[in-house]
């Protein structure tokens, strides 16, 4: 069965998301923005085995402690797509302008697209392309949960930001109505930030996309 635990990290109360499967105790990280020493006694103390660290996209407070953890459980960093190749070499000057502390540039191990799959023990999470937030952004789907972890795309009662370096608004109200709506009302996602909501209470009550 797909288990998962959200704990915010960082000043900006990032939701990174620690998914695992209980028949086989293979576990990911999504999203680890800070916080590395959080994460790991966390971890301990569910007693889950990381397998490996999937990103969403690449702004700081979501990538901020992906490359502690990797280095500390001996894992890849997985996503987002390949467009966010800038943001990746520009934490150094994230950093910086959110008041974090410094993060040296990375590259994710892979890259991923739209129709990849991820699988974390028997769980497998299909892979959407979402961009507006970001030009890479990806959103992990599970299909059989009906649990979309869907990074800055969507918020209860808002949207991601647009006004970032490639930013894009029509782009991201796309991805939102005929992506993820469509998966139906009973989705339930985890935002980067803030409360849990589901498709359809977004659709009919979320100003942004009505």
């Amino acid at each position: 069965m797909f288990q998962y635990q959200i704990i915010p990290v960082t000043s900006f109360e990032e939701n990174c998301s620690i998914i695992w499967c209980d028949e086989t105790n293979e576990a990911a990280f999504i999203d680890p923005g800070g916080e590395p020493e959080l994460l790991q006694k966390a971890v301990e103390k569910l007693g889950v085995n990381i397998k490996q660290i999937l990103l969403t996209h690449g702004h700081l407070d979501h990538v901020g402690a992906a490359v502690s953890l990797a280095n500390h459980f001996n894992v890849k960093i997985i996503g987002p797509s390949q467009e966010d190749e800038f943001l990746f070499n520009s934490l150094p000057q994230q950093s910086v302008q959110f008041g974090f502390p410094y993060t040296e540039q990375f590259l994710p191990d892979q890259w991923l697209q739209e129709g990849a799959q991820i699988q974390v023990g028997k769980i497998i999470l299909d892979v959407l392309f979402c961009p507006g937030h970001t030009p890479g952004h990806i959103v992990f789907i599970n299909h059989p949960d009906k649990l979309a972890f869907v990074g800055d795309v969507l918020f209860k009662g808002s949207v991601g930001r647009t006004d970032f370096p490639r930013g894009n608004h029509d782009s991201l109200i796309s991805a939102i109505t005929h992506k993820l709506l469509p998966l139906g009302d009973d989705f339930v996602f985890i935002p980067g930030h803030g409360p849990m909501s589901t498709f359809g209470n977004e659709r009919k009550t979320n100003p942004y996309l009505i």
